[in-house]
């Protein structure tokens, strides 16, 4: 399972619960679409999940800003994303950006407010704020392959390759299942409510 998170806004701590919490836990591959806001955030994540790719947010201090991009471009069953903060032009900047790095969607935060939107022609994906909702309800996104939802037996794995364009060359994300079908995803609460599910296709 690939989870997607951000906008944490904390000094210390994920300040995960309930099922966003759960979900980090169970997950192959979490993204963290930034504003961690400080370092010991950031630690916190990496102790929380297995394996974490995150960016930087325009609230992220410089520690955080030194060990992370601004913009990353990772692979999950076989879908590939492109992952920034915010991007100032709107959703028309995050769909060229997605575009030029050759990815199927893009995963943004900023807003704090929830949304999957395939109307542009790139899917864009914000999960919201688990801890700072702003009016919306506080959420995380969990992503399968299509197959893990009864769309087939796919069987084997592919690896979750990160290629974040800066030089930061962090490796594989480990057993994620292929490839090829596509992704179903869900925008979940932290007390487990879903209330909106999409799907992405390579």
């Amino acid at each position: 399972m690939l989870v997607v998170v951000s906008d944490t806004h904390a000094r210390e701590g994920s300040k995960l619960r309930g099922r966003t919490l759960e979900a980090v836990r169970e997950a192959d591959l979490v993204v963290h679409a930034g504003d961690f806001y400080r370092a010991p955030v950031l630690d916190a994540f990496e102790s929380a999940s297995g394996t974490l790719r995150g960016v930087y947010g325009n609230n992220d201090d410089a520690t955080i800003r030194d060990r992370l991009p601004e913009v990353r471009t990772i692979e999950y069953g076989g879908v590939r994303f492109a992952v920034t903060h915010r991007h100032r032009s709107g959703d028309t900047g995050l769909i060229m950006l997605g575009r030029g790095r050759d990815a199927d969607a893009v995963i943004c935060g900023h807003s704090h407010r929830p949304r999957f939107d395939d109307s542009g022609g790139l899917p864009i994906l914000n999960p919201g704020s688990h801890t700072q909702p702003r009016g919306n309800r506080p959420a995380h996104a969990e992503l399968e392959p299509a197959s893990v939802n009864g769309a087939g037996d796919d069987g084997a794995g592919d690896d979750g390759a990160d290629d974040d364009g800066a030089g930061d060359d962090d490796g594989d994300a480990a057993n994620e299942s292929d490839g090829g079908a596509g992704l179903r995803g869900r925008l979940v609460t932290p007390d487990g409510d879903v209330f909106e599910e999409f799907r992405i296709d390579p």
